[in-house]
């Protein structure tokens, strides 16, 4: 699972200012790197917390292709029905598919979709109860969405040369990132 900035642990040297235990944080302040070396960050000692992560991104469609999802006429199935199947799996896995991420309990994910002429946006809302953020598993969930929507109209994309000149994928990024304190 993603880790708190350097300012979220407890000191310099690590839990309470103890200059024998480190918090791996190399000169540039990479938690997860430590002499060339990567190391899953020990969060064993933070105290659990509410966490919250919404991430969004868009892919870039022909306006055809805007048109057949809106009208569920893709070939393969309901493409934002199949998408948001994709996108709530990919937050589950996110631990198997990010080397240096911990495998957190989730305990919430909301997909939403927005269809515009030529685009569709997707946002991806992550919430769990827990020692460490959840915004990897929102991105992981924006970015497999929306692969999940280019693999349901691929063959409407493509173009005489089996190429996708229209097609992108961008603007993926955290757009919030809460923690509170349990009650």
């Amino acid at each position: 699972m993603s880790d708190d900035s350097p300012g979220d642990h407890d000191g310099p040297d690590g839990p309470a200012g103890d200059p024998e235990v480190t918090t791996h944080e190399d000169a540039d302040g990479l938690t997860h790197v430590e002499d060339g070396d990567v190391q899953m960050v020990d969060v064993g000692d933070k105290p659990d917390t509410a966490r919250r992560a919404v991430a969004r991104g868009t892919i870039h469609l022909q306006p055809s292709t805007v048109e057949a999802i809106r009208a569920d006429e893709v070939g393969k199935g309901d493409v934002l029905a199949t998408a948001r199947v994709g996108a709530v799996q990919a937050v589950k896995h996110t631990w198997e598919t990010i080397p240096m991420c911990h495998q957190i309990p989730i305990t919430n994910v909301e997909t939403g979709f927005e269809v515009h002429e030529e685009r569709v946006d997707l946002e991806v809302a992550v919430e769990t109860t827990g020692k460490t953020g959840c915004e990897m598993e929102a991105l992981e969930g924006v970015t497999t969405g929306l692969n999940v929507v280019w693999d349901m109209v691929k063959a409407v994309e493509k173009d005489e040369d089996g190429q996708y000149p229209a097609t992108r994928i961008d603007d993926v990024r955290v757009v919030t990132k809460e923690k509170r304190a349990l009650d």
